[in-house]
């Protein structure tokens, strides 16, 4: 396993990554202060975010605006539900998602 993740070229000042084009969250591959510019790798693009609060690594981002009861997808499946309205570049994790 280790040898696989050697391999990944994460290329520079890369943030987080999405897996699918379906996600709504992206995953922090590092902590990631508020007001950061982000980077965040999908398939061999590359988008822009600007955060809207500090992310620890391993938490997710949210990529767009999600609406109350919309659901989470991240590595292209449903791992929740919003239990607030989120804003683009905010923090989404249990104090705004529910199973």
């Amino acid at each position: 396993m280790a040898d696989q993740m050697a391999e990944k070229d994460f290329g520079g000042n890369l943030d987080a990554l999405m897996v699918d084009k379906k996600d709504n969250v992206a995953v922090c591959l590092h902590d990631v202060g508020n007001g950061t510019q982000a980077s965040v790798r999908l398939g061999k693009d590359n988008i822009s975010i600007t955060s809207k609060d500090d992310i620890p690594r391993g938490h997710k981002i949210a990529m767009r605006d999600i609406i109350k009861g919309e659901k989470i997808i991240k590595y292209g499946e449903v791992i929740g539900q919003a239990t607030l309205d989120i804003s683009k570049g905010q923090h989404v994790h249990v104090h705004n998602v529910t199973d």
